[in-house]
């Protein structure tokens, strides 16, 4: 049976796989999201799409230097009426991601791709849409406070894991598909190649 390597950088993603009862080693894939993603907008393609060829971009990566074990990439795209938002990175750049996403709804699309021996073997790709209340200045500088640094490395400039679960009115979707990780069908996947019977 073949190792199984997670080709992300999430810690998220790799708590959700251990919390699972799956052994994994990580290592992450040197990848241009940005231009990957550009590329694949600028072509029109969807959120589905885009997130899924992301995923299967940073499998192959790795896959490559691993040719003999079940390699898994992920993704996530943040899609707000067509226009996908990034990971804040500044806290002025996640205040006007608070100010945007406040009083509308958006969607979550997280994708998950196994490639072996350099092929691409299984994917799957789910969304959940996520209304946020409305939020004044007041309130996102709330936020910003309490949710602390970390949000600038998450999408949406929010965790629904801890404070950013007040931000939102509602939410139809899967708890892990919002995490990052189609774990379900992932680990439906992994049953089938002999891992987390």
């Amino acid at each position: 049976m073949s190792g199984v390597v997670l080709a992300s950088a999430s810690p998220i993603r790799a708590e959700l796989l251990k919390r699972a009862g799956i052994g994994f080693e990580i290592e992450a894939a040197a990848i241009d999201e940005a231009a990957i993603r550009d590329g694949l907008k600028a072509e029109g393609a969807s959120a589905e799409e885009a997130a899924d060829a992301l995923a299967e971009a940073k499998a192959m990566r790795v896959g490559r230097r691993r040719p003999d074990d079940l390699v898994i990439g992920a993704d996530q795209i943040l899609d707000l009426d067509g226009a996908w938002l990034e990971k804040p990175g500044t806290e002025a750049r996640a205040r006007a991601q608070l100010a945007r996403l406040g009083g509308r709804s958006h969607r979550l699309v997280s994708a998950a791709v196994a490639v072996l021996g350099g092929r691409r073997i299984w994917g799957a790709t789910e969304a959940a849409t996520l209304a946020m209340r409305p939020l004044d200045a007041a309130a996102i500088e709330a936020h910003l406070t309490q949710a602390g640094p970390g949000i600038l490395a998450s999408v949406g400039s929010y965790q629904i894991e801890g404070v950013g679960i007040r931000l939102f009115e509602r939410i139809d979707g899967d708890y892990f598909t919002i995490l990052g990780l189609p774990l379900l069908p992932l680990l439906g996947f992994l049953r089938t190649r002999g891992h987390g019977k």
